[in-house]
């Protein structure tokens, strides 16, 4: 009988004549002679859902990839209960996707990306053979071309008319300061005249009149 060594974030599941006998944690322990030890590493994986098609709700297709993080919580149910657990992972998450996607238009699609969240469904899936699903994430999604073009356009559209609104914002903001400036000049003549000398160029002759008879007031 000897020692052997389980790494930090692994698991060792321990059989003898074919039966389970032990699920043993990180750490040295004592390895007993006849029994068979399964290493199972238990730190976080991610694999790749490759890009599928996927019709919308309005008929058109679009292909949608993504990430799925995972890892193993039940090393006993991850080596029994399936021959290849992580197929698993990556049909339940084809098929979260196809239908969380199926149920919106290719038009709300792209707006619905950033809150699209098939994490629950496919974890619900994976816990059976032993996988915690800890995100997923979609990675790309191709639209049609003519769709892409129509969106294109639709923004294209929506920031010239932001630009335009702004434009009329500034012009009447104008029109509001030079209605104001006028009806103040209106109500004190005295400011009119002193708007005009200072609006005189430099070398103007000024003549100031007072009562009847002008008199030159200089250069």
């Amino acid at each position: 009988m000897f020692r052997i060594t389980i790494p930090t974030r692994h698991a060792a599941v321990v059989y003898h004549a074919g039966r389970l006998v032990d699920v043993l944690p990180a750490g040295r322990t004592r390895r007993r002679w006849g029994h068979h030890y399964v290493l199972v590493d238990l730190r976080e994986r991610q694999q790749v859902i490759p890009p599928q098609d996927i019709p919308t709700a309005d008929g058109l297709g679009v292909r949608v990839s993504a990430v799925a993080r995972w890892a193993i919580t039940d090393p006993v149910a991850f080596l029994e209960v399936s021959q290849t657990p992580a197929d698993t992972l990556h049909l339940a998450t084809q098929l979260a996707l196809r239908e969380a996607v199926g149920a919106l238009a290719a038009a709300d699609l792209v707006v619905a990306l950033r809150r699209l969240d098939v994490t629950a469904p496919v974890d619900a899936a994976t816990r059976q053979v032993g996988i915690a699903t800890l995100g997923v994430a979609v990675r790309d999604v191709v639209l049609p071309h003519d769709l892409r073009i129509a969106t294109a356009e639709v923004v294209t559209a929506r920031l010239r008319g932001a630009a335009a609104l702004e434009a009329a914002r500034a012009e009447t903001a104008a029109l509001r300061a030079l209605a104001n400036g006028a009806r103040l000049l209106d109500e004190h003549p005295a400011l009119a005249q002193l708007r005009l000398v200072q609006s005189a160029p430099p070398g103007t002759r000024l003549v100031l009149q007072l009562g009847g008879t002008p008199e030159p007031a200089g250069d």
